[in-house]
C-alpha cells in the first residue's frame, strides 16, 4: 500500500500575499474548517495545503493548531510582508526568520520582560534545516541567475533588494509611526534583542509548532519602515511585490525539500 507524504502547509495572513500561490495549485480542493477556507492540491509536485492565518496572533494560532490537527502538516512556512525595524532593513528587501518573540508580552513582576510564561525563554527558534532551505531559496529568487532562464526579483523599484537573517517580532498591533518605532526599537534592544522586522503573527506560530512538535519557518518581504509611511500604497505592494515574491521563494523553496 502507497501512503501519500504528509503535506507541508504555507501560511500568510492576507489573501493578496498568497493569491499567486493559490493560482499555481495543482488539483484544488478546498476544504473549511474551524471558520476558516483551507486550499489542498499541489505546487512543484508536492503536496500543500493554503491557509490565511488572518491577522493577530490568536487567530494565527487557531489557524496553526487546525492545519496540525486536521491536516497532519509536515512542516509550516510563513510568507507574507512586515515592517522593517533593523538598521540597513530596506523596503524591497526580504527577511528569513532564525527566531521570534513577542514585543507585546509582559507579564512583569512574576516574569521578566518578553519571556512567554512557563516556556522559560522570550524567543521561539525556527526550525534551522527549514530556515536554511528558505534562506537559500529566497537569495536564489532575488539574484539574477545566468543560464537558468530566470531572472532575479530585483527590480527597478528596488534594486538593491537583499535577504536578511534574524529576529522577528509579532505584536497584536501594526507598529506605523516612526516614534513607536524607535521605542519598540530600543526597548527591545535593551533586552538583548536586535529586531529586524515587526509583523502581527509568527511568534504565535512559532509557538504552537513547538508544542506540538512541527517544523517552523518564516519569510517576510518588508513593506515599509513601520514608521509614518507605513501605510502608503501598502495594498499595492502587497499585491504588485510581496505576492511575487512569495510565489518565487516558496516555488525554490519546494523544490529544494
Amino acid at each position: 500500500m502507497t501512503f501519500a507524504p504528509p503535506p507541508t502547509a504555507i501560511l500568510s495572513a492576507l489573501a493578496q500575499e498568497q493569491n499567486s500561490l493559490l493560482a499555481l495549485l495543482q488539483q484544488p480542493q478546498q476544504v473549511s474548517h474551524a471558520g476558516r477556507t483551507f486550499w489542498q492540491g499541489h505546487l512543484q509536485g508536492r503536496p500543500v495545503v493554503l491557509a490565511l492565518s488572518r491577522i493577530g496572533k490568536v487567530a494565527a494560532a487557531t489557524t496553526t493548531t487546525a492545519l496540525i490537527e486536521r491536516f497532519g502538516v509536515q512542516r509550516i512556512v510563513f510568507t507574507g510582508v512586515a515592517g522593517g525595524l533593523g538598521a540597513g532593513v530596506k523596503v524591497g528587501d526580504v527577511v528569513v526568520a532564525t527566531d521570534f518573540l513577542q514585543h507585546d508580552l509582559d507579564v512583569s513582576p512574576l516574569f521578566p520582560r518578553y519571556e512567554v510564561p512557563l516556556y522559560g525563554q522570550t524567543r521561539f527558534a525556527g526550525d534551522a534545516a527549514l530556515t536554511a532551505l528558505l534562506f537559500t531559496a529566497a537569495c536564489a529568487a532575488l539574484a539574477h541567475e545566468p543560464g537558468t532562464g530566470r531572472g532575479g526579483l530585483a527590480t527597478p523599484q528596488f534594486p538593491g533588494a537583499c535577504v536578511h537573517r534574524g529576529l522577528i517580532a509579532s505584536g497584536d498591533r501594526f507598529v506605523s509611526g516612526a516614534g513607536e518605532s524607535r521605542v519598540l526599537q530600543a526597548a527591545l534592544a535593551v533586552a538583548g534583542h536586535e529586531v529586524l522586522a515587526v509583523e502581527m503573527e509568527c511568534a504565535a506560530v512559532a509557538q504552537v509548532c513547538l508544542d506540538y512538535g512541527v517544523p517552523f519557518a518564516a519569510v517576510r518581504t518588508i513593506s515599509d519602515r513601520a514608521d509614518d509611511s507605513a501605510h502608503v500604497d501598502f495594498s499595492s505592494f502587497v499585491e504588485q511585490v510581496a505576492s511575487r515574491y512569495a510565489q518565487e521563494i516558496i516555488e525554490r523553496f519546494l523544490v529544494l525539500l
